[in-house]
């Protein structure tokens, strides 16, 4: 176990592109940054940071630790972090992960051996490359202990980036992992050349499938309305710097399934995550039909134009605020 600094320091767990991003919005905040990934090359261009492949090296004596990683990669990395003790752990981690169905915050209180009120879950629309730019963004940093998440997030809050507070760490999770999901599903629809009333009702179904899991699991409904649901929605829904979208949208316009993991600038989470989302559902008696279609797609060899079929063919449900996203 490795003793606390006395002056703040922050390790990242991950240079990937937006570990990246998060390491150089702390810089700006006055943090000292220290950044660790795999690879040597994942570690260029990140000027002013103190870099390394040695896990040790970057995160010993850190009192703020983030993670920056793809869902499938967090339990193993995270096994071999030397915490501090009492060190708060930001996840920037999206997703479910497959053998367990635990989100990432679990995961990480989990295998770090730590409280969860010492995970704060950041999220919120966040496209790493428009805030690379310097384009004003938002997120919420939400954690069980709301003195917690006041104490860490100025050491990402900018100029241009703005952190919220929220103790509703379940709808934050919620939120980050289903969005993936129905972002896919709408560039699909995307690439087949539906456009903008397509779009608009799947973002917004989209976001009752979310609302309605988060309530079931004991999240606040108020949550996906704000920057972690309904504002990471309409972000990762809409942009083709989406990963989630693109790959939805190559296959759409009609590259098969390898195909377009080929060409996929990162990694998919909406994809890898539906599958795992859809059984949660199942488990609580929730219906998610746009992730059942994705899941379809993704897993068993449906095609977009099933997805389609599938979801307009459904039974007449109804819509709006009265009935609290059923």
């Amino acid at each position: 176990m490795c003793a606390v600094d006395s002056e703040v320091e922050v390790a990242v767990v991950g240079a990937g592109a937006w570990g990246r991003v998060f390491s150089s919005l702390m810089l700006q905040a006055g943090a000292e940054v220290s950044v660790w990934a795999r690879r040597r090359e994942s570690l260029s261009g990140l000027a002013g940071m103190h870099v390394s492949t040695d896990l040790n090296e970057v995160v010993c004596g850190k009192s703020v630790v983030v993670v920056a990683l793809p869902s499938a990669a967090v339990r193993e990395v995270c096994s071999r972090l030397p915490l501090a003790s009492g060190a708060s752990v930001v996840s920037l981690s999206k997703g479910l992960e497959a053998e367990t169905n635990l989100f990432m915050g679990d995961v990480l209180a989990q295998t770090l051996h730590i409280s969860p009120s010492q995970v704060v879950v950041v999220s919120g629309p966040n496209l790493s490359a428009e805030i690379a730019e310097g384009q004003p963004s938002g997120a919420v940093a939400a954690c069980l202990d709301l003195q917690r998440a006041q104490e860490v997030s100025p050491l990402f809050s900018t100029h241009s980036f703005r952190p919220y507070l929220s103790t509703d760490v379940i709808g934050a999770e919620v939120g980050g992992v289903v969005k993936n999901v129905i972002a896919v599903a709408v560039g699909a629809a995307a690439g087949m050349g539906y456009q903008t009333n397509t779009r608009a009702m799947l973002i917004t179904r989209g976001l009752a499938e979310m609302a309605r899991l988060g309530k079931a699991l004991g999240a606040q409904e108020a949550t996906f309305l704000g920057l972690a649901g309904v504002g990471d929605l309409i972000a990762t829904c809409s942009s083709p710097k989406s990963r989630n979208f693109t790959f939805g949208f190559n296959m759409g316009s009609g590259m098969k399934r390898e195909e377009a993991f080929s060409v996929s600038a990162g990694v998919v989470e909406g994809a890898r995550s539906a599958r795992a989302v859809l059984e949660l559902a199942g488990q609580k008696g929730v219906e998610m039909p746009i992730t059942a279609a994705v899941a379809k797609v993704v897993f068993q060899g449906g095609t977009v134009e099933e997805m389609g079929e599938y979801l307009m063919g459904r039974a007449r449900k109804m819509d709006g605020v009265d009935i609290k996203f059923v």
